[in-house]
């Protein structure tokens, strides 16, 4: 078994006690310091639906009037941004919607719904003047036939360019798995080797690789303003959580968490909130040939600086396991995609604050006695 020490990095220190302190302050700036101001709790607690927050750069980036075309509006990425549009815009969702409860509460919000299995059905029945489409959707199979994978994740995503060709915008979710994997603190860029690998799922890059090709090609052919964002870890009080979440249930139940022989993997974590206020910037930077940006936090966080956190703000013991087969994750430059759409507005230490309160009630006490204990040191970030 492994000690918890581990080299800081991009300003965060893995000792909390280093992390926040000195006085009791509002967990944003302005506001009172409750546990239901944590960032999405109390969203997650009642089931309201969330409005867009305003842009990073202090103005509003609110889409109304359009109708918009969402695939995985059901995952953790996109529900949420689906509740957030549906206010003001005409939603549809196509997807398996293998859970119906999750389908009877998109429809309670006005969004239409519409059964769509991408590896055999076509588009027939579904009208084409959608203005934006959220492409998220992507097709696993068993995880082992690569052929079937690619095949059907390429024929899939075709079928929805051309069908949307009119859109104004265009938005496919890959992901940071793409990139062939180097050094764990190597910051990926845009133009990095691609040819990732995925043991937890070793057809997934193939399935994103894929896509992406289609939908440089469609977009180009089709002039179809395009982006390509490549996504890092999304977490926040919606669906399972997201990774983070998944490994704290494993703290929970008293498993082991695997971390590599040596050091520590690294990732941007990103806030569902600075998704739903990220995506309609995204569709406005959209443009043809397709625009590719890195989309993920601004700050580095190393994973078992966030286990080790997350363990002091519950209370829950954390053991970590050395060892070969650790999940992976990709480290990436923002300066792109901050010069492209701004900051985002969540920091990570409150983000996962927020979301362990909103998704475990039996911790929300512990966690609040903790913010109102602790004030977090500012999170460098990467210079523009």
């Amino acid at each position: 078994m492994a000690g918890r020490t581990a080299q800081p990095l991009g300003g965060f220190h893995p000792n909390p006690a280093h992390l926040h302190r000195g006085r009791r302050r509002a967990l944003h700036p302005d506001e009172p310091t409750t546990r239901t101001d944590l960032p999405g709790h109390a969203a997650a607690r009642t089931g309201q639906r969330r409005g867009i927050p305003d842009d990073p750069d202090g103005g509003r980036m609110t889409l109304r009037g359009k109708r918009i075309l969402v695939t995985g509006g059901t995952g953790q990425v996109a529900r949420p941004v689906v509740e957030a549009l549906a206010a003001d815009n005409e939603v549809c969702c196509l997807g398996r919607f293998g859970d119906p409860a999750a389908r009877a509460e998109l429809a309670e919000l006005g969004v239409e719904t519409v059964v769509w299995d991408m590896a055999t059905d076509d588009l027939a029945g579904v009208p084409r003047d959608f203005t934006h489409v959220l492409h998220s959707a992507v097709w696993r199979g068993n995880g082992r036939d690569f052929e079937e994978t690619a095949r059907v994740n390429a024929a899939g995503t075709a079928r929805l360019m051309t069908h949307c060709a009119t859109a104004e915008a265009f938005l496919y979710v890959s992901s940071g798995v793409v990139y062939n994997r180097a050094d764990p603190a190597h910051r990926y860029r845009v133009g990095d080797p691609l040819g990732g690998q995925a043991p937890w799922l070793p057809t997934y890059p193939v399935a994103k690789l894929t896509a992406e090709g289609v939908v440089r090609g469609l977009a180009e052919a089709l002039a179809l303003p395009t982006v390509i964002a490549r996504l890092n870890i999304v977490y926040g009080p919606y669906g399972n959580g997201g990774v983070p979440v998944i490994l704290f249930d494993q703290m929970r139940k008293g498993q082991s968490c695997a971390v590599p022989l040596e050091g520590q993997n690294y990732c941007n974590l990103l806030h569902t909130d600075d998704v739903v206020r990220q995506v309609p910037l995204l569709w406005a930077a959209a443009q043809s040939p397709a625009l590719v940006v890195n989309w993920g936090g601004d700050e580095e966080v190393g994973w078992t600086d966030l286990l080790t956190y997350m363990s002091t703000l519950t209370g829950v013991p954390l053991r970590l396991e050395r060892s070969e087969f650790s999940r992976e994750t990709a480290l990436f430059d923002p300066e792109e995609r901050r010069a492209l759409i701004g900051d985002c507005t969540v920091d990570w230490p409150r983000g996962i604050a927020g979301t362990l309160a909103g998704l475990f009630a039996e911790y929300r006490d512990h966690i609040a006695e903790y913010i109102r204990d602790h004030e977090p040191e500012p999170v460098a970030r990467t210079p523009r």
